[in-house]
């Protein structure tokens, strides 16, 4: 199992006491205003005898805990911490204020839902950028991808599984993971990878390109001799299925902007031809490949060009 952010030899994750602590005067500036520095501090200011003091702490530890190192909480018992109360006006508890680099950026005063503090923590988070784990994640995720375009497929489906071993619904992974299958030549499970995805991520660009590429995949298997399909084409230049086929037998080949040519042509031509079958495969290409690759960006621009003109 990849564990991301840890290399071998390094240490384990932080425990709940490193996380979590009591504070004190003469502790408050280490454990507050020094070590916001890094990283975002919760402090929760409390006493024993309130009663939405018990309520809310428990439940803010639960949040700080769920994200994992990425903030800090530190307590202060206001009637053994009269003069950090009296500093910082503290005039009803619960009051939690929220530290980062030094300074206060944030807080509320009484009990939250808990939707509501994860929300809170979650914002406090995003201060300090992407932790360890996240670099981690993305670094395995652009290995993979890597390895792909490498031609190391096998392995790139290895790595994206072992990623979503630890996020089952991350998308990227997903739809790398089907990609991995599909370059394997395993049409049928690079499909079936994708028919599992959860719901939450069901139409996510990163398994609509993977579709669009099994689907192109599927059409490649019964693509027909372009020899033939083109000497057709040039024979009548009007031959609707002839040109589509053409196309189909150019991108099959590698030749993917060419088809997009072809596919142009037959949709300038007759728009309307098998209830706009050009179009549709038009879609179908730009999907499965990078929003940014010029054969994209042209193509749109030469389809939008002629749908509004």
């Amino acid at each position: 199992m990849l564990t991301f952010g840890n290399s071998a030899g390094a240490a384990a994750p932080k425990a709940a006491s490193d996380l979590i602590k009591d504070t004190s005067e003469a502790t408050f500036m280490a454990d507050v205003i020094e070590a916001s520095q890094t990283v975002p501090v919760i402090v929760d200011f409390w006493a024993p005898w309130c009663g939405p003091c018990k309520q809310l702490g428990p439940a803010l530890e639960a949040a700080v805990t769920a994200a994992k190192g990425k903030v800090k909480m530190v307590k202060v018992n206001v009637d053994e911490n009269q003069g950090i109360a009296g500093q910082l006006r503290i005039q009803s508890i619960p009051t939690v204020y929220a530290f980062f680099q030094g300074k206060p950026v944030d807080g509320f005063q009484g009990a939250l839902p808990a939707s509501e503090l994860k929300t809170f923590v979650d914002k406090l988070a995003k201060l300090a950028g992407p932790g360890e784990e996240e670099e981690g994640l993305a670094e395995a995720l652009a290995m993979a991808e890597q390895m792909l375009t490498d031609g190391e497929a096998a392995d790139a489906a290895e790595t994206f599984a072992a990623i979503l071993e630890e996020e089952p619904e991350n998308a990227t992974a997903l739809g790398g993971l089907s990609r991995a299958y599909l370059a394997i030549g395993e049409v049928d499970r690079a499909e079936a990878v994708l028919n599992g995805a959860p719901a939450k991520i069901a139409t996510h660009v990163d398994i609509e390109a993977a579709r669009a590429q099994i689907a192109l995949a599927r059409q490649a298997a019964n693509a027909g001799p372009e020899a033939e399909l083109r000497a057709a084409v040039e024979a009548d230049p009007t031959n609707a299925q002839a040109r589509y086929d053409l196309a189909l037998a150019l991108h099959a080949s590698g030749k993917v902007a060419e088809a997009v040519d072809e596919l142009l042509d037959l949709f300038r031509r007759d728009r309307e031809w098998n209830e706009g079958a050009a179009k549709t495969q038009l879609l179908t290409i730009f999907d499965a490949l990078k929003p940014q690759d010029p054969i994209v960006l042209k193509g749109r621009r030469r389809l939008s060009s002629m749908i509004f003109a």
